[in-house]
């Protein structure tokens, strides 16, 4: 697909500076662009790197309003969001063939809306639920009584546990393990062993939510883990049971949060935090990477960041890493004296 400059800032709500019919194909990094490509920058003090690039269009914020570069330059509020946006238009994804491989093994009782698409070696159980443009990529195991929205994509090798509900416009990447027992277990004390504790809830993924690839989501014990509408999880992120995970949260990589915890809307988890049963983190809030919070504690303060084991605010942490430091050099001096 090809788009003037005038196009792109019709899509993203901008104005244009210099030539409203510079045409792009594709989007591209500013270093690498060519006049042909799409590039962005969001921050001012990279606008010097940008003047100099070869891009025929680059989305910048208000900051570079006297723009005299070659070409065009759309100015708008939020680059690279409007970036990401004109990106997709660019680019859009390869619609998958539809219809059902000859090697997918659908049993007769399965319920399919139209234009769905099974890919080879898929394998999908009684009582499942199929709706419009769903597709099912190659080895995807679907559980009995699973239901799945319209325009939901299941990459390779997905496995979806029996009972799971997946709502509309979700991705789940390769590899992945949806509705998987948790990992419940009580102690005999008269003999020291364990033994299993029910896990007969459910899952429920809603709208619009994406999962990376080998993620492991379990189902509730006796109630249900819900992902709610919009939240995004990278690869490799655990959810256990009875998690409770708001709308328009994020949560980076290798994260994981014990049973039984709720984590409120609009939540940034970074990579590697540690999250322990029946905590709560408030809307808002915002974990650092490698932060840890122990059981039950409560994390509250819309955009306040929190950081360390245990996660504090990230002012508070800081203060006490510099009075450690300062500790650690009486103690040093008298250590040398």
């Amino acid at each position: 697909m090809t788009l003037t400059a005038g196009a792109i800032a019709a899509l993203v709500g901008g104005r244009v500076i210099g030539d409203r019919s510079r045409a792009v194909e594709r989007p591209a990094t500013l270093s690498a662009a060519t006049p042909r490509d799409l590039s962005f920058v969001d921050d001012a003090k990279k606008w010097p790197d940008a003047e100099s690039s070869r891009a025929g269009v680059i989305i910048a914020g208000p900051f570079a309003e006297s723009s005299a570069r070659e070409g065009a330059t759309v100015i708008c509020a939020q680059p690279r969001l409007a970036f990401a946006r004109v990106a997709r238009q660019l680019c859009p994804p390869v619609p998958p063939p539809r219809g059902i491989h000859r090697t997918a093994v659908v049993d007769p009782a399965v319920k399919s809306g139209q234009d769905v698409s099974i890919g080879p070696y898929a394998v999908i159980e009684a009582g499942v639920t199929l709706g419009d443009r769903v597709t099912i990529e190659a080895g995807v195991l679907i559980g009995r009584g699973v239901t799945i929205d319209a325009d939901t994509t299941l990459k390779a090798n997905v496995v979806v546990y029996a009972g799971t509900t997946i709502g509309r416009r979700v991705v789940v990447q390769a590899g992945t393990v949806l509705g998987s027992d948790g990992f419940g277990y009580v102690r005999d004390d008269a003999t020291g062993r364990y033994e299993g504790f029910p896990q007969v809830g459910r899952l429920v993924i809603e709208d619009d939510v994406e999962l990376g690839a080998l993620c492991s989501v379990d189902r509730g014990a006796l109630g249900e883990t819900r992902i709610k509408r919009g939240t995004k999880l990278d690869n490799q992120v655990h959810v256990a049971h009875n998690v409770e995970i708001g709308e328009d949260v994020v949560i980076a990589a290798q994260t994981g949060v014990a049973g039984s915890s709720v984590i409120e809307d609009k939540v940034v988890v970074a990579g590697q935090v540690g999250i322990a049963d029946h905590v709560r983190i408030g809307t808002g809030a915002i974990l650092g990477a490698q932060a840890g919070v122990p059981t039950g504690k409560v994390i509250a303060g819309p955009g306040i960041l929190f950081w360390g084991t245990p996660a504090r605010p990230i002012k508070e942490y800081l203060k006490q890493l510099a009075v450690l430091a300062r500790l650690a050099r009486r103690q040093q001096k008298k250590d040398e004296g």
